[in-house]
């Protein structure tokens, strides 16, 4: 690595030089915290959900779905988005350019996680460091931390249109569509449903390109289950070898991590729920399959303060970039309170009907409202006042012991005579009973995840004589699986055969790009550059052979190359990249290709 560029910047250019991700709308200056994936990035993105996708929808039997961005405003009034969705913001008095206050204490002192201190100890802390304005070095001293709301407002309609909002992450759209997704799984629990989407959050200041953005896309997993009955089955991923950072040894000064196993960490109690320690054994497995370094990576649980109100428990998964810890995923137990709130806003049905194992008498609270009373004196709310009457009883039979009860409908307050409510307290025999299902969530930053994957592929070494830049990608997200070449482009005779390559390689699947440009040493380093696992290379001695005909075969990492016949092509192809045959079983199989033959 260049002794002048951090690992951020050298990923950054080479991002850009190789088409897989740049800033947006460039030739108008662009906006910050915008980004354009490129062909090499829009394809290792989509290869990377598609992991996600099949290993944490397909293989665990859960249900996809497909939910809108623009959600209406009273979404977000029962999600609480609307009141406790803020950042920390500090405007600096000289320029007037706005920063994440908490972003400042951790990159100018020794805290960190300062999102998790109250507004007034963050104030404390930059006057006590005299902060500067990282844009003009102004004095932040003395000004105002205020709370600023991250959504992006917008109309839905013409006019005096429903106010509405893009959707701050993907789960509000799995929450809101419950009471429909809950049918698809018969009403039994529990269930998982997935989402793979945009999602949008106005960020004080964007950062650490793709990292911290504006506009960026989730894989979200909402797992339903009945908390008193529901327990997943550890057993696949007991023995994950796992780096935990619990939140008692990052208050201890000399705490450090805990190395251990998935099954030890859940039978210990450091890892408190068994759902989230089932998902963190499967997200340590994914991540390794998908190229990200295991001794860069951690799993880090939340501190109190920085939990979110309604999570028991919370732990992010977090790779190391140029020295900083980045969140790429969180695990969080949400419990009932996502489907409460809907239920209490909403006029759908939330919960799931648990049968008992045998039916029992209980005491049920009911009323008979009078509606020959209710109608003349409530006119056409008297449906509504009748429901919250019904409500009230199963929730607060106390509430019936005056002469007169309170009951709120449609916003407004009304009085009813206890006679009229017709109250009592009845034996009945019921089979089951509603509950409210506790949802587990492991939620993927996708893009943070790219960031991670190419920032740990990035080596430097020699080959042939020559410094070589390669990005080491799992072929399962390499954008590219072949390169194909032909050894010079002006025999037609090799060209022809190469192109006949190509497309037997696609039509069996294969991501395949053709290049006959310069010399065949320059053509594998581009290759080694944007990650392509295995180049390809039709020469004279492989079609004018005695025996059938054949092709160089040439993995990136190592630059070995062996010769295989075309016949054996596909079936070897498909072999290496699935992970099913090593490379050095090709080489037990075939003929070596001496170094330097490449050039």
């Amino acid at each position: 690595m260049s002794a002048d560029r951090t690992e951020g910047e050298r990923l950054v250019e080479l991002a850009k030089r190789r088409g897989y991700f740049f800033g947006a709308s460039g030739a108008y200056g662009g906006a910050s915290g915008f980004y354009t994936f490129g062909p090499q990035g829009a394809a290792l993105k989509s290869n990377v959900e598609d992991a996600w996708r099949e290993r944490f929808t397909v293989q665990e039997g859960n249900f996809e779905i497909e939910a809108p961005t623009i959600m209406p405003e009273p979404v977000f009034e029962a999600s609480g988005h609307l009141d406790g969705f803020d950042d920390m913001l500090v405007e600096c008095p000289e320029c007037g350019t706005s920063h994440r206050a908490d972003h400042l204490i951790e990159d100018n002192t020794d805290i960190e996680d300062a999102e998790s201190l109250p507004i007034s100890e963050v104030e404390d802390l930059i006057a006590d460091h005299d902060l500067q304005c990282p844009n003009c070095g102004g004095r932040l001293s003395g000004e105002p931390v205020e709370d600023f709301n991250l959504m992006f407002e917008t109309n839905i309609g013409p006019g005096s249109s429903t106010p509405g909002y893009l959707r701050p992450e993907t789960a509000q759209g799995i929450f809101v569509e419950f009471p429909r997704i809950k049918e698809y799984a018969r009403n039994s629990l529990p269930f998982g449903a997935t989402q793979i989407g945009r999602a949008y959050r106005n960020e004080i200041s964007p950062r650490k390109s793709i990292v911290r953005t504006r506009e960026f896309t989730q894989a979200e997993l909402e797992q339903f289950v009945d908390p008193e009955r529901d327990e997943p089955d550890l057993a696949d991923v007991a023995d994950v070898e796992v780096t935990l950072y619990p939140a008692s040894e990052q208050a201890d000064e000399d705490g450090s991590y805990v190395e251990t196993t998935v099954g030890e960490a859940v039978e210990d109690g450091i890892v408190g729920d068994a759902w989230i320690g089932y998902f963190l054994g499967i997200a340590q497995e994914w991540y390794q399959r998908v190229g990200v370094d295991m001794d860069r990576f951690r799993f880090r649980q939340h501190l109190a303060g920085e939990r979110a109100h309604y999570a028991a428990d919370c732990w992010d998964a977090e790779s190391e970039v140029d020295g900083d810890w980045i969140e790429i995923a969180g695990f969080a137990y949400r419990g009932d309170y996502d489907l409460s709130k809907h239920g209490e806003h909403s006029d759908d049905d939330f919960t799931i009907f648990r049968q008992f194992d045998e039916p029992k008498t209980v005491e049920k609270s009911v009323v008979d409202p009078d509606m020959s009373v209710l109608g003349p004196e409530f006119g056409g709310d008297a449906a509504d006042v009748q429901s919250a009457l019904e409500e009230l009883a199963d929730r607060d039979p106390s509430a019936f012991e005056g002469e007169t009860v309170r009951v709120t409908a449609g916003g407004d307050t009304y009085e009813v005579d206890v006679d009229v409510a017709n109250f009592r307290v009845e034996e009945q025999t019921v089979s089951g009973e509603h509950i409210t299902p506790h949802v587990i969530e492991p939620s993927f930053g996708v893009d943070r995840t790219v960031y991670t994957i190419l920032a740990h592929a990035y080596h430097e070494d020699e080959v042939d004589g020559e410094t070589r830049s390669y990005l080491s990608l799992s072929p399962t997200v390499a954008p590219t699986d072949v390169g194909v070449f032909p050894l010079v482009s002006n025999v037609e005779e090799l060209t022809a055969r190469a192109g006949d390559l190509v497309d037997d390689l696609r039509e069996s699947g294969f991501s395949v790009v053709y290049d006959d440009s310069g010399s065949i040493g320059r053509r594998y380093r581009r290759q080694d550059e944007v990650g392509t696992p295995f180049c390809v290379t039709v020469d004279r001695d492989g079609l004018e052979g005695d025996g059938p005909d054949s092709v160089t075969v040439r993995e990136r990492d190592t630059a070995r190359q062996v010769r295989i016949p075309v016949e054996s092509l596909v079936t070897e192809l498909r072999a290496v990249t699935s992970g099913d045959r090593s490379f050095d079983a090709l080489v037990e199989t075939y003929d070596l290709v001496a170094p330097g033959t490449d050039a």
